[in-house]
């Protein structure tokens, strides 16, 4: 199971994520230094620069998210509702309480600015800095990018903080050394180490960052809980990547461990420190890759490039008259070589900038000026759909605090959904509704009802209109939850009431 330190987690103590770390370069090979060479000079100057990242969230209790004794399913006055209420009390407290969790992070700047993961602070209402020395400095939340899954944070201090640099990773090798520091477990200040595994290691599937993220550096480097957002260095103490993810089937390190390029977190960090938020460039095209069925289709002669599934209206690539079934083959001068790489290519453009873009289409190669836009613009305005679950439609079909919306091609564009998948999509879900409290969220889908299929809001409102006048207490929802189905009793409201 790849874990996405994006477990932070509802228990008291850490849901920290991961730190890879391991020497590496090109200055030391296996002749220039054996198994026996110590990391001590190296370390020594590195260890002040990297820090613990303390989060504090407060979590609603039970009261706050519309629950009540009354909701405890045995009859009153039976000896399994005290039971029953005791153990929903020690799960969910009435009350709001704090959850803390841990991360690792480190300084770029003298002057107090740290970087780490995105999901280390994601949820953070206060965020605390702890220093190698045990200092702990208040942070504020510079910016953020969820879909590179880097932070940075700024802490106020009266003195010149200790600071690291960054790395060059396009010069990483794969058998490179390289070292990780970090804060696993809350035992800060760990030295772990190792070497590159593999380069550009795609685990997109697996996590709900990398959109941006062309390939992560795979390390064999000792990475547990708590070492998301740590630094991974060279062996010339350089900072290569950003920590952030492991593979494991029992939540700690089993040697496979990932982490985010310097140079794209580098560029990030760049622009959050510029505009307070990612600018990237956008093109205004779904893509998918380049199948050997679809180049034989085509009529192409490689695999390279990225099909152009559809145009979206009135962007930058409709306007300049690129058409679906089109086959972008170079943006500028840089080569497409994949699906994948392509955001990241036009992603580092400077928004406004008009570039050629050389493409394929019936069994000629042809070139066009694009101008580029601003993809956070696009994702604002509801064009590309948010990685932070903000994808409401405004309208649709209301019921027990569900919005429902039917599957139509616009929805699925929005909202991300295979084409495969059936049923009718929760676009949103009141907070103290009966679905909010069994964990229906925004973007699920609901499959079936009551064992009866459905495709339309309409189909929904008409089974739960009849099990309400049946006089049926519940109903039962088959949900898909980003691929995974699962069935959740959805608790019916009285005549009268609204969910």
């Amino acid at each position: 199971m790849l874990i996405n330190l994006f477990l932070r987690g509802v228990s008291l103590i850490l849901a920290l994520s991961i730190v890879l770390v391991q020497p590496l370069g090109a200055e030391n090979t296996p002749s220039t230094c054996s198994s026996c060479c110590s990391y001590a000079d190296l370390v020594a100057p590195l260890l002040p620069a990297v820090v613990n990242i303390s989060t504090t969230t407060i979590v609603r209790g039970r009261n706050e998210l519309g629950g009540s004794p009354m909701d405890i399913p045995f009859p009153k006055g039976s000896p399994l509702e005290d039971f029953f209420k005791e153990f929903l009390d020690r799960m969910q407290p009435e009350g709001p309480r704090n959850v803390t969790a841990l991360g690792s992070g480190f300084i770029i700047d003298p002057e107090g600015y740290v970087v780490t993961n995105y999901h280390v602070v994601a949820d953070a209402d206060q965020i605390t800095v702890i220093l190698s020395d045990n200092v702990e400095l208040k942070a504020t939340l510079v910016g953020r990018d969820r879909r590179t899954d880097i932070a940075l944070l700024k802490v106020n201090t009266d003195k010149k903080l200790p600071s690291v640099q960054w790395g060059d990773s396009t010069k990483l090798r794969t058998g490179d050394r390289i070292v990780a520091i970090g804060n696993p477990f809350g035992l800060g200040g760990t030295v772990t180490s190792g070497i590159v595994s593999h380069l550009a290691r795609d685990i997109g599937e697996h996590t709900r960052s990398g959109d941006f993220v062309e390939g992560y550096i795979q390390t064999d480097a000792s990475i547990n809980l708590g070492n998301s957002g740590g630094p991974m260095f060279d062996t010339s103490g350089h900072v290569v990547g950003v920590n952030t993810s492991i593979y494991t089937p029992n939540g700690t390190s089993v040697g496979i461990g990932f982490a985010i390029p310097s140079e794209i977190a580098k560029k990030v960090i760049a622009q959050i420190r510029q505009y307070g938020r990612t600018k990237r460039g956008w093109l205004g095209v779904h893509i998918q890759p380049v199948t050997e069925d679809i180049a034989e289709g085509l009529g192409l002669k490689d695999l390279k490039g990225a099909l152009i599934g559809s145009v979206v209206r009135d962007g930058p690539a409709a306007k300049a008259k690129l058409q679906s079934g089109d086959v972008i083959l170079k943006v500028g001068d840089v080569d497409v070589l994949n699906q994948r790489s392509l955001p990241r290519i036009v992603g580092d453009i400077p928004v406004g900038s008009k570039v050629p873009v050389t493409f394929w289409r019936k069994g000629k190669i042809m070139t066009l000026p694009v101008q580029i836009g601003e993809f956070e613009e696009a994702e604002e305005a509801g064009v590309i759909p948010s990685p932070d679950g903000r994808k409401e439609l405004v309208k649709g079909v209301e019921i027990h605090g569900m919005t429902l919306q039917p599957l139509n091609d616009e929805v699925r564009q929005r909202f991300d959904i295979p084409g495969e998948s059936k049923g009718v999509l929760v676009a949103d879900v009141a907070s103290k509704s009966s679905a909010a409290e069994k964990g229906i969220r925004p973007g699920d889908i609901i499959v079936e009802i009551s064992q009866e299929e459905v495709s339309t809001p309409q189909q929904i409102v008409d089974i739960l209109k009849q099990a309400e006048k049946d006089k049926r207490k519940t109903a039962l929802f088959l949900i898909n939850h980003n691929g995974e189905l699962h069935y959740v009793s959805i608790r019916l409201a009285p005549e009268g009431e609204k969910g």
